[in-house]
């Protein structure tokens, strides 16, 4: 299979032509996509089937896929006790003379929108039930088994790249070692995550990584709304309490507070006081 698509390192799908990779999508899965509903992000397609499904379409460089491959939602596909899209087939090409290979997944349809945008900026109408049901699935997350390694923001995590991100927090000395590593999402954000039943999609970047990434990185996309950041800090606290929640807390601060950040995000200041703070129980501790 083949696309004659083209794909530069600044490559976007939001602007590209892109029949000819739904063409061979509908050509390999043998069912018709709704283009006129076509979903469309920088490097990822998303639209419904003539037959009652989602099919999601990424294209991604060859150097940020690594020896495990990139079947993150087909191997999620044996988690129990998760609130998810079932998993139906996939299939995977490399892009002739070119660097990226192309990747669909099909799943059953997700049972209500997405809650927002990844990073909110108003509370969203969230029932009890529904934080419930995502502590459920993080928990049981949490102690399954598989040899996957996250790769948050498509790059794999690591002792030593979480400590190169948070040294800057930390007088010299600090322990920055992780004890605890366990599955995660490793891409858990309000774009993500479905209301008001809840169900946690696109699990391409799953696998194991540092205890409280996820709640973590749920709180820092919620800095906007200080209710709302409270609130999974509250949820999730068993985790973001623990030591390597407070390395993740910083690990994710480090993200938000990168030298190209825009000026204007308001995550910013919430961010450097609360890394002030868990960087002071840390060198403390």
């Amino acid at each position: 299979m083949s696309s004659s698509l083209s794909t530069t390192v600044r490559a976007d799908l939001r602007v590209e032509p892109v029949d000819n990779v739904l063409n061979e999508v509908e050509q390999a899965l043998r069912a018709q996509l709704d283009r006129n509903g076509l979903v469309r992000k920088r490097r990822s397609l998303g639209a419904r089937t003539d037959r009652g499904t989602w099919v999601r379409i990424e294209r991604r460089r060859l150097d940020k896929i690594g020896s495990q491959g990139w079947n993150g939602t087909e191997c999620a596909a044996l988690l129990t006790g998760v609130a998810k899209p079932k998993w139906h087939r996939g299939l995977a090409w490399r892009q002739p003379d070119d660097g990226v290979m192309w990747r669909a997944d099909e799943t059953d349809l997700l049972p209500g929108a997405p809650v927002g945008s990844s990073v909110l900026a108003v509370v969203p109408e969230l029932s009890d039930e529904w934080w419930r049901a995502l502590n459920a699935s993080l928990d049981a997350l949490a102690v399954q088994s598989t040899r996957r390694v996250a790769t948050p923001d498509t790059l794999t995590i690591t002792q030593s790249g979480v400590a190169e991100a948070i040294r800057r927090f930390l007088s010299d000395g600090v322990d920055t070692t992780v004890s605890r590593w366990q599955p995660a999402h490793a891409d858990l954000n309000w774009a993500n995550m479905t209301g008001p039943e809840f169900c946690l999609f696109d699990w391409e970047d799953w696998g194991m990584a540092p205890r409280g990434l996820d709640a973590a990185s749920l709180w820092g996309n919620s800095l906007a709304v200080p209710a709302l950041a409270e609130r999974v800090r509250h949820e999730r606290r068993h985790d973001l309490e623990s030591r390597d929640g407070k390395l993740m807390t910083l690990f994710v601060c480090a993200k938000i507070l990168a030298p190209d950040a825009h000026p204007e995000d308001p995550r910013l200041e919430p961010a450097r006081r609360m890394a002030e703070q868990v960087a002071a129980d840390l060198q403390t501790a």
